[in-house]
């Protein structure tokens, strides 16, 4: 059955989603005293050869129709640019700078910050504290950036969160000022036959498809269409599109800060930096295991069960995976890589070369759910457990490099230069 929609749409919120134009082709820029406008650069470590993927291009770059996310070789080759290695710090100073200049104006409890260089911000109490409209707060914090930051942003002014996110991905960048506005009203008017689905905030290329084939082209589609179709193809998902279709989010920045994931595990995966042997990689996922041991320890958590996933180089086979559920809840470094070396050996093919590596840690427990079996040593386990919180002591206080296991420095191991790296990118 249809939701009453009239009945649940309300016009007394106001929000703005604010995103930061190419963000970090755009810091690079402000540094070197550039128009991100006017120059062609890109972000990327080119230390990594023409494989390299490109952090971010300047907006001049995008008018050739190049793609943000593009490997350097596949940008045509007539087009001189710039090179601007990745200094992920800077951007995160950056990126703390405008969430200062966010605070000027609202309190923290109403800013949600979605990404590094997107935020949504509940103005609705604060534009009758500044007899401003949603337009001109909104300016008056662009303009704050842009003047102090050389930061262009974008934003989008919406009734809800959803119309918020939509107004900036489709409607701010046809405008001028670049700001777009949406409440119910404006979103059936504007958007209900625009195309294609995928501009749309949650519609990906995949959902899209699966809309193609049932004759949905266009959100006055998905309002028109029977909903319990809708339910058997996409399950609870189909509630996302139907409420998005008719302008609802019921969704409040307040409900994101009080909502606590119920994940119950802690996951890593790492990308090599070149195809690696069946030994070398054993290596690094020692190291991987070390680094989950210690993440535990810090949180008071132990596991019960594990998780390993193998993927070779180029395609040549399928990727190996695995789990297996441990004889004893711990978080003790000799106990799990113990049980990763044996999957590890059980699975991974010893003939083909390998590029990634990911693992993970489920059924995560309080540490005082340890269990122990008769034939556990206690006191050395509680012997090893402090060794690695003093490891974890050191580490915090003099950087993740300041002490680490001697199979760190094994020609092949990542661990010591990963740990110069923010989100796999180099941090200065």
């Amino acid at each position: 059955m249809h939701k009453d929609y009239d009945n649940l749409i309300s016009e007394d919120r106001v929000y703005l989603c604010i995103d930061l134009k190419s963000f970090y082709a755009s810091v690079e820029c402000a540094e070197r005293g550039l128009d991100p406008f006017k120059v062609n650069l890109v972000v990327s470590d080119a230390s990594r050869g023409k494989g390299a993927i490109t952090l971010a291009i300047t907006p001049k770059m995008k008018k050739y129709g190049i793609p943000s996310r593009v490997r350097l070789f596949q940008i045509d080759k007539n087009i001189k640019y710039e090179i601007a290695k990745p200094r992920m710090s800077l951007y995160i100073e950056y990126a703390a700078n405008i969430y200062a200049i966010y605070l000027r104006y609202v309190s923290k409890e109403d800013i949600h910050v979605y990404s590094i260089d997107e935020a949504f911000i509940d103005v609705t109490k604060y534009l009758k504290l500044y007899q401003l409209s949603a337009y001109e707060l909104a300016k008056k914090i662009m303009a704050d950036i842009l003047n102090e930051l050389k930061i262009t942003a974008t934003c989008g002014i919406g009734t809800n969160l959803y119309l918020a996110k939509i107004a900036l991905d489709i409607l701010s960048k046809h405008n001028k000022q670049n700001i777009g506005y949406l409440n119910k009203a404006r979103f059936y008017h504007r958007l209900s036959r625009h195309q294609p689905l995928t501009d749309f905030w949650q519609i990906g290329r995949g959902i899209c498809k699966r809309l193609d084939k049932l004759g949905i082209y266009n959100m006055e589609d998905i309002r028109n269409f029977d909903p319990e179709i809708l339910y058997k193809e996409f399950g609870v998902n189909a509630e996302y599109l139907i409420d998005h279709a008719f302008a609802y989010e019921p969704c409040l920045i307040k409900d994101i800060k009080n909502y606590h994931s119920k994940t119950n595990s802690f996951a890593n995966s790492q990308i090599l930096f070149e195809d690696y042997s069946y030994e070398d990689a054993l290596t690094v996922l020692k190291e991987m295991v070390d680094l989950m041991s210690l993440k535990m320890i810090d949180n008071h958590l132990v596991c019960g069960h594990i998780s390993l996933r193998v993927d070779y180089s180029k395609d040549s086979y399928k990727a190996s995976a695995t789990s297996h559920k441990l004889a004893i809840k711990t978080n003790v470094y000799t106990k799990i890589v113990e049980a990763f070396i044996t999957l590890y050996h059980k699975e991974v093919r010893r003939d083909l070369p390998i590029r990634k590596i990911s693992i993970s840690c489920g059924n995560l427990k309080d540490e005082n759910y340890e269990q122990l079996d008769l034939f556990t040593d206690f006191e050395q386990i509680e012997k090893e457990r402090n060794i690695e919180k003093a490891m974890n002591s050191i580490k915090h206080k003099y950087g993740k490099n300041a002490v680490l296991r001697g199979l760190s420095y094994k020609e092949k191991a990542t661990q010591r230069k990963r740990n110069k790296l923010i989100g796999g990118h180099n941090a200065e």
